[in-house]
């Protein structure tokens, strides 16, 4: 049952929007949220977020070229 609050996301070649909140990127990236929330502190990590509204987005064309080592 600790399975039951596990958040579900559309795979990402589905995704249709420019951009998805952190929870989302961490997961196609197999990173934590906290981590992806360290490289925009940092401004060290090997994608950057857009601030919208002052909340993380992250550009999902810069996830996938991440994720398929497109450059």
């Amino acid at each position: 049952m600790a399975n039951s609050t596990v958040k579900q996301f559309p795979t990402l070649e589905t995704v249709t929007s420019p951009a998805v909140e952190t929870n989302q990127a961490a997961h196609y990236l197999n990173r934590k949220p906290q981590t992806l929330r360290v490289w925009a502190c940092r401004e060290n990590g090997p994608i950057r977020p857009v601030r919208i509204n002052g909340r993380l987005a992250w550009r999902v064309t810069d996830i996938k070229s991440l994720v398929m080592g497109v450059a």
